[in-house]
């Protein structure tokens, strides 16, 4: 089984939870979608070119109350051009703080392409500590630090990428 990421992290994290899984850095082109099913979908369709396996992909996502859905699969871009200064200031100038973290899995062993999703309600905050994206400006539900303020090992208790994977894990068996 093979888990195409390039980022060392997400590998680990994946790693911990199914165990007999190998990290594959593939270029895969990323369509642009605000439907991460499509995304996932095209990614895994370019894998399957590659030769037989089980693959498994994922996207992980921000999805902003203020915003109806949005940045969502497109948070790169958000981030490469506004920032999160730029997205706190949005939800401010808006009033309104809610957002989801959501983390999608593909994973296809043939034809079959299934998903598998995980999220984490929370509320924009100022920026605040380090980290990946935007976990600076996210605070999940029932704790007082955003995502970029906790250690690895409290963020990876909660994500929303773990709840997406355990699913996946009692899928496999």
């Amino acid at each position: 089984m093979y888990f195409i990421t390039g980022n060392k992290g997400k590998f680990e994290e994946v790693k911990s939870i199914l165990g007999n899984v190998e990290q594959l850095e593939m270029d895969l082109p990323e369509i642009q979608s605000i439907d991460a099913h499509d995304i996932i979908k095209a990614k895994l369709l370019e894998a399957k070119k590659h030769g037989k396996g089980e693959y498994i992909v994922e996207d992980t996502s921000l999805y902003m109350d203020c915003l109806n859905g949005l940045p969502g699969p497109l948070i790169k871009w958000f981030l490469k051009t506004i920032g999160n200064e730029g997205l706190y200031k949005i939800a401010d100038k808006m009033g309104d703080y809610g957002a989801e973290a959501r983390t999608i899995v593909g994973y296809s062993s043939g034809e079959e392409i299934r998903f598998f999703e995980g999220s984490v309600k929370g509320k924009i905050t100022e920026p605040r500590g380090t980290g990946f994206g935007w976990d600076p400006i996210f605070r999940p539900e029932g704790f007082e630090k955003t995502f970029g303020e906790m250690t690895k090992e409290e963020k990876n208790g909660i994500s929303m990428r773990r709840k997406a994977l355990n699913k996946l894990k009692e899928f496999i068996g």
